[in-house]
């Protein structure tokens, strides 16, 4: 059963004492490695706005008050906001799907296809956590008609996050969730706020494939415009945090940034689907 809802007093961000906890979704960029670093540079406030929530690491394991999360993917947006009014519900229903016999290439494809189908926001969201639990790598990618494509997975005994649902729907209770871009959500910083955004990643070089986010790629043009978001908030006094990678571009994007430090946790990624390289992650801080 759901327990009573999270509260705290005061301002927060991150406290040292904290037990790490785990988003109940893979993602691809998830910050959960990251989490020591970042949290040794969010500033305190009263609410944190996130308008690339993804898989909602950083909101799970910061105190704030209050929580302003957002995101473009609708299924994404979607699913949080069920298991933030229906955690029982979700719990029991979505466990259902996490059986040996649900864990076959005919019946995965078969679910992807209802999913793709379905207009019923609850089955949706069901089926979002199988997909991504069960689907290959843990991706989240749409084609352009924008129906969910990720193959079968293949894993032995895919993993049903249940305490991790339970923990979110508490912390949840604190948190808005909204579908709409980063630059909507910026918007709603007001005085108090603390806007920590994890975009798309920028390419690590001029000929690179480009991160695609959602049905839509998140180009060049927005992650410049994300830092001339981040300057204008800084001049209200609303301090931004960036992360990205670490190249000679991002370093271009974030010359007016109060603060740069680079991460020295490094994350491994893959490079033209074969080999794997490790890149050093960038956090820029805009604070007055």
């Amino acid at each position: 059963m759901l327990s009573e809802p999270f509260s705290t007093a005061g301002k927060g961000k991150v406290t040292s004492s904290m037990k790490k906890h785990r988003a109940f979704l893979k993602w691809a960029g998830g910050k959960y490695p990251l989490l020591d670093d970042i949290k040794r540079h969010l500033p305190d406030g009263d609410c944190l706005i996130e308008p690339f929530v993804g898989a909602g690491s950083v909101f799970l394991n910061t105190d704030y008050s209050r929580y302003i999360l957002a995101d473009i993917n609708s299924d994404l947006i979607s699913l949080y906001n069920t298991v933030k009014d229906k955690p029982d519900d979700y719990v029991n229903e979505a466990r259902l799907l996490f059986t040996a016999s649900h864990n076959q290439s005919e019946v995965y494809y078969q679910l992807r296809e209802e999913f793709n189908q379905s207009v019923d926001p609850f089955r949706r969201s069901l089926l979002f956590l199988y997909l991504n639990r069960h689907g290959y790598n843990g991706l989240c990618r749409y084609n352009m008609r924008g129906e969910f494509n990720v193959p079968f997975g293949r894993y032995k005994k895919p993993y049903f996050p249940e305490e991790e649902l339970y923990h979110f729907a508490e912390r949840a209770q604190n948190a808005l969730f909204f579908c709409e871009s980063y630059d909507a959500s910026m918007i709603r910083a007001k005085a108090g706020s603390v806007v920590y955004c994890d975009p798309p990643y920028a390419p690590l070089s001029a000929t690179a494939n480009f991160t695609a986010y959602h049905t839509n790629s998140f180009n060049l043009a927005q992650q410049q415009q994300l830092a001339e978001l981040a300057e204008g908030l800084r001049s209200n006094q609303i301090p931004v945090l960036i992360s990205n990678h670490d190249t000679a571009l991002t370093r271009v994007w974030y010359q007016q940034a109060t603060k740069l430090h680079k991460v020295k946790v490094r994350r491994s990624i893959s490079s033209n689907g074969g080999t794997r390289k490790k890149v050093d992650e960038l956090l820029a801080l805009y604070q007055a």
